[in-house]
């Protein structure tokens, strides 16, 4: 049986809990207030730091879900920074919806998980 790896583990969830070959990402969220490009670059950032952690990157990301707080107004600024991120010839399968976020002032959240 596989061990279960828990990243920044807290009392209510984990940052990334990696099983079995697979790193489970929790949703990513930047500086609240932010704007919607300056807040996915954030939640890169983390989605990059936390891979490592597992012992994978951005390469190996096989879905993606997005979720904007607004997909007429954040669709278009997060996705510019999300094509530049995404590694030429390994974009995952993606999601993307508009979902009321955690406060106002959060205006994207993303989930990835990831081969190790």
């Amino acid at each position: 049986m596989s061990d279960i790896k828990r990243i920044e583990c807290g009392q209510r969830m984990s940052q990334a809990v990696v099983y079995n070959g697979i790193a489970y990402l929790a949703g990513q969220v930047g500086t609240p207030g932010a704007s919607v490009a300056d807040q996915t670059r954030a939640v890169l950032d983390s989605i990059d730091r936390l891979l490592a952690e597992a012992g994978t990157d951005k390469t190996r990301i096989l879905t993606a879900q997005v979720w904007v707080a607004d997909i007429s107004t954040d669709f278009a600024p997060m996705n510019e920074v999300w094509d530049a991120w995404v590694a030429p010839g390994h974009a995952p399968a993606r999601y993307t919806g508009e979902a009321k976020l955690a406060t106002p002032d959060y205006r994207v959240e993303i989930i990835v998980t990831a081969a190790v």
